[in-house]
């Protein structure tokens, strides 16, 4: 007799799955495999580009999904082995491939330290997804495509302006380092999720978006490295300042005259 789990997957699969939500995230998958292969042949432009095509096609196929009501649990499963290939393989065989080799062994774990906080990292998001105790306005670790989105615009960059060097390399090594550290941290990152799309906003702020789309297709790297390096440390800056706000309120609390 079948377990009743196993009957109750082959009805779900049987009904098929849902394709448009489903497309793009293959399409991710397609631009992170093929970010791996132009790494090998020593095509790192291609590789920093396709990996951010695929954080595009990531960003769309859950917003797809939810729009058109079309979610599920496979598209949900199906998207984070697509996030673990695009942004958790494919920038640590750029870094590795581009800078990390020159290190020999430590290199190459160098890399798969990046890999594995990677997956931990996925592995946690998707344990507390619904979770009612988690704080919507905040990520907990620096989420993976923002991570493989560092590495890889800091390959992009030092690739165009400085290529392979001594000083590259070593800066190569410490942001996937800090990349790696960030994901598998607790440290809170802002989820954008509170923000309202669908609000008004001042007129100062679409400009301030059509400077920063002109900004990307003047200088893609400098303005993509930029945007996520403040990213990536704007985590302990918040950390650092909430905790400073804590210690004078824990002070200012045993300050006060006792009745």
């Amino acid at each position: 007799m079948s377990n009743p789990t196993e009957e109750q997957n082959e009805k779900r699969f049987a009904k098929g799955i849902y394709l448009l939500p489903n497309l793009f995230t293959t399409a991710g998958l397609f631009a992170g495999f093929y970010a791996i292969i132009a790494a090998t042949k020593g095509l790192y432009t291609y590789s920093a580009i396709t990996i951010f095509i695929a954080m595009i096609a990531d960003g769309l196929d859950g917003r797809v999904a939810r729009l058109t009501n079309t979610t599920s649990d496979f598209g949900a499963e199906y998207d984070s082995l697509s996030d673990m290939v695009a942004f958790g393989i494919a920038p640590a065989v750029v870094a590795y491939s581009w800078a990390l080799h020159v290190f020999g062994k430590p290199g190459w774990l160098m890399a798969f330290f990046y890999t594995a906080a990677g997956a931990l990292r996925l592995a946690r998001f998707n344990v507390h997804v619904g979770d009612e105790n988690q704080d919507p306005r905040f990520f907990s670790g620096l989420p993976i495509p923002a991570a493989a989105a560092l590495v890889t615009s800091t390959m992009w960059i030092m690739h165009i302006n400085l290529a392979s060097g001594y000083f590259s390399e070593i800066v190569m090594a410490i942001v996937t380092i800090y990349a790696a550290a960030m994901m598998v941290s607790n440290i809170k990152f802002y989820s954008f999720k509170t923000f309202d799309f669908k609000g008004k906003v001042p007129f100062v702020a679409i400009l301030a978006i059509v400077l920063i789309f002109m900004g990307i297709a003047v200088d893609p790297p400098s303005v993509l490295f930029v945007a996520f390096a403040l990213f990536a440390i704007s985590g302990p800056v918040y950390t650092f300042l909430e905790s400073k706000k804590e210690k004078k309120a824990k002070k200012s609390k045993k300050k006060e005259p006792k009745e």
